[in-house]
């Protein structure tokens, strides 16, 4: 998977289409990312001696191939890919702009 914490990223399909907001949690052996403020869903939750109870709002996982990464260039979706920098290290960058991303 491409995506690392903290990227800002697109919602391109889904009930929460369009959305934009940063990646908080990664879960790599069901390829799905969690990102905030986009399909969020309602948990009951149950009290107990030190928390109350209700229902919260809570973001749900994404599948990956749902989300696109933001170019930092050009504010748009776009795909990635790797290359090689001058200190012959893997770096990630964004198909429009060429814009590395790390």
């Amino acid at each position: 998977m491409n995506f690392k914490v903290g990227d800002k990223v697109k919602v391109i399909a889904g009930s929460s289409k369009g959305k934009e907001g940063k990646i908080t949690k990664i879960l790599k052996a069901e390829n799905k990312v969690i990102v905030e403020g986009a399909n969020i869903v309602k948990k009951h939750k149950k009290g107990n001696g030190q928390e109350t109870g209700g229902i919260l709002e809570v973001s749900a996982p994404i599948h990956a191939s749902n989300v696109m990464m933001i170019d930092p260039k050009t504010k748009k979706p776009t795909r990635i890919g790797h290359t090689l920098n001058k200190d012959n290290k893997k770096v990630r960058i964004a198909k429009k702009s060429s814009e590395v991303l790390d």
